[in-house]
């Protein structure tokens, strides 16, 4: 019996569990990453462990993102009914509410949500988001921010647009005029594909970036370069867009599954969706863990 019991306790000691999934809408700063599951935000370390639950709201909260200075996590609640920008301690605590024009919605998956976070501002003052506020139809919006401590929303200078990312001096912003991201639609080539531009916001103008028939999408800065995804070769990855030179490269080769919802930290890594996991590419390497 007493070997019986050893040999049980010795299987279970190497049982592999296997890889929680449906982690969704990740970023990345420093050593932690933040993603959504289950409706909430939590936060785990980049090399793999323990996950803190951030949120316990019934409602769903979608889209956290770190600030550049790593203190505060923004994110789209779902709360009452309606959907805001609100930011919450990185650590935890209670989420404080900084947008409050009505959103419109729940919406149909197929167009997304209303305050729609997509990052902040550089020097982590003000928070960066979607909203449909000015226009009479979903589909259609522009980006805003608004201040951490409180106040009213800023739009930027372009009338219409789609996801969005401000470049680590400012100056710039990456961004698609359309907004498709959640259709399903496979290899896409019509007049919904997205291309990205990029934004002086010196000069007030604008210079397209992409131009392939197919959707480019995603904008993220990592340094000088453009980083985004496009499905040109039949499934989403990740590609890089030097500003000075102004050449495209491929930087992941996935054959099965696409890359989803990347975001960076501004600096050298990118954490992404595969396959209901996570991963993280590093530029200065260019490999994916």
């Amino acid at each position: 019996m007493r070997i019986c019991l050893l040999l049980l306790g010795s299987l279970l000691a190497t049982v592999a569990y296997p890889q929680t999934k449906l982690l969704r809408f990740p970023d990345i700063h420093d050593d932690r990453v933040a993603f959504v599951y289950a409706g909430d935000i939590w936060t785990a370390p980049d090399e793999g462990g323990p996950a803190i639950r951030i949120t316990v709201h019934p409602g769903l909260e979608v889209f956290p993102k770190f600030s550049p200075d790593g203190k505060w996590i923004a994110f789209t609640g779902q709360y009452d009914g309606d959907e805001q920008v609100y930011v919450i301690p990185s650590e935890g605590g209670e989420p404080r509410q900084l947008t409050y024009y009505p959103a419109r919605g729940p919406l149909a998956p197929r167009w997304g949500f209303d305050h729609h976070v997509y990052g902040w501002s550089p020097d982590a003052k003000a928070v960066l988001f979607r909203s449909t506020r000015d226009y009479w139809g979903a589909g259609s919006g522009r980006l805003y921010t608004v201040p951490l401590e409180g106040g009213l929303p800023t739009a930027l200078e372009m009338p219409l647009s789609g996801a969005g990312s401000i470049s680590p001096g400012g100056r710039f912003v990456a961004y698609s005029p359309l907004f498709r991201d959640f259709r399903t639609w496979k290899r896409y080539q019509g007049g919904w594909a997205q291309d990205l531009y990029l934004f002086d916001r010196t000069t007030k103008s604008a210079e397209q970036i992409t131009n392939h028939v197919r959707s480019d999408r995603d904008p993220m800065w990592l340094g000088d370069s453009v980083y985004f995804t496009s499905d040109r070769d039949g499934t989403l990855n990740l590609y890089s867009y030097a500003v000075k030179p102004k050449k495209t490269k491929q930087l992941t080769h996935e054959k099965t599954w696409d890359v989803r919802w990347p975001a960076s930290d501004a600096r050298n890594r990118i954490v992404y969706e595969l396959n209901g996991e996570l991963s993280v590419f590093e530029a200065s390497s260019g490999r994916s863990r």
